[in-house]
């Protein structure tokens, strides 16, 4: 039994066929279509195995994404499909290709990494905790149909330049390309949604489902909210079931419009976050303050935990867990002192096509 490694170019085939068995046994399509930019040769340096001989006994895969704010630029790695094969299981294999994992991450230079798992207590003890936070609107009935003006289709034959136009408005979220968006657009299992206006012009977009996850669930669109309302009525009238839209903490706008509709409204976490460079993530962090006029803002490491405050008016945090909620939240506004609430939380979200 070997210990972590990258694969070979000639083994990619392999974990494509390995993840295939343990992951995706009851689709017809491969876990490759579904994830273009990650199970593939170009990306196999941000793959990870144990193996035995030609067998693989446990996998997991990187993606970085560089999410861009108003704080500037994050280097996140995302992290998934971490397997290990049921014969050996219970032997540490995914800790250790975690630990892999985060080591690589830290020379890389991400800021932090970030993962999706019901198994929390396992990730906990790996420094990861549940951060950010993730709006879930079930749209329980259609709401009443208007005149928008609008035009709807169906159809993932749309434009990738106009996709990224559209996506290019949110002030938060990872920085894709035109090629980008195209290799998401053939991912199987998906339906785009587009709303068009009279002038044959793209003014918002929706995508519901991602493969064998996120069924019912609209995890990607973009557009002004005049355009995303009405838009969204038309998918839940279209699916004739609820559906759920997932919207970031700062989409207050259309959370509100949305809220008037018949919905039920939840509010949950980004993910299981764990920083990586506390350098460069503190760095960033102190960076705005100063923009905001926090000249004396102090955010550091120390040998007791973390000082975080102004220069003559210092906190301490003990556990990178209490650092985590409070830089990434959630975090109740009154548990800050006023001018750290514009400092936190970071605005922070990856977008359902980012996922690993």
């Amino acid at each position: 039994m070997t210990e972590p490694r990258t694969p070979l170019e000639s083994e990619v085939p392999n974990i494509v066929g390995f993840l295939n068995k343990h992951l995706r046994a009851s689709h017809d399509w491969s876990i490759a279509a579904e994830y273009p930019q990650v199970f593939n040769v170009n990306n196999r340096q941000n793959l990870r195995i144990i193996g035995e001989g030609e067998n693989i006994l446990a996998h997991a895969a990187i993606k970085y994404l560089l999410i861009k704010n108003i704080l500037g630029i994050f280097k996140v790695a995302a992290i998934g499909s971490v397997v290990t094969d049921p014969a050996h299981r219970n032997q540490g294999l995914s800790h250790k290709i975690m630990e892999s994992c985060l080591q690589s991450a830290e020379q890389e230079g991400a800021d932090f990494a970030i993962l999706w798992t019901d198994l929390y207590d396992f990730y906990r003890k790996m420094g990861f905790e549940l951060a950010g936070t993730e709006h879930s609107i079930v749209i329980q009935t259609a709401p009443p149909a208007v005149d928008s003006g609008l035009k709807f289709l169906k159809s993932e034959k749309v434009s990738p330049d106009a996709i990224l136009r559209l996506y290019s408005q949110h002030t938060c979220g990872t920085m894709r390309t035109v090629d980008d968006i195209r290799k998401f657009l053939s991912i199987p299992n998906s339906r785009v949604y587009t709303a068009w206006n009279p002038q044959n012009e793209l003014m918002a977009y929706a995508v519901e489902g991602k493969g064998a996850d996120l069924k019912g669930y609209v995890h990607e669109w973009g557009g002004g909210v005049a355009s995303l309302l009405p838009l969204f009525a038309h998918i839940r009238r279209e699916n004739a079931a609820p559906i759920t839209i997932i919207a970031p903490l700062q989409a207050q706008n259309l959370i509100r419009h949305l809220k008037d509709w018949d919905v039920l409204s939840n509010e949950g976490f980004l993910g299981m976050i764990r920083p990586v460079n506390y350098d460069n993530l503190f760095f960033k962090i102190r960076r705005y303050a100063r923009q905001m006029g926090m000249n004396d803002f102090v955010l550091e490491k120390t040998e007791k935990g973390f000082s975080i405050g102004r220069k003559d008016d210092l906190a301490t945090l003990s556990s990178s867990t209490e650092l985590t909620r409070l830089l990434f939240g959630p975090i109740a506004a009154e548990q800050l002192k006023p001018e750290f609430q514009k400092l936190f939380p970071i605005p922070m979200w990856v977008w359902g096509w980012d996922s690993v």
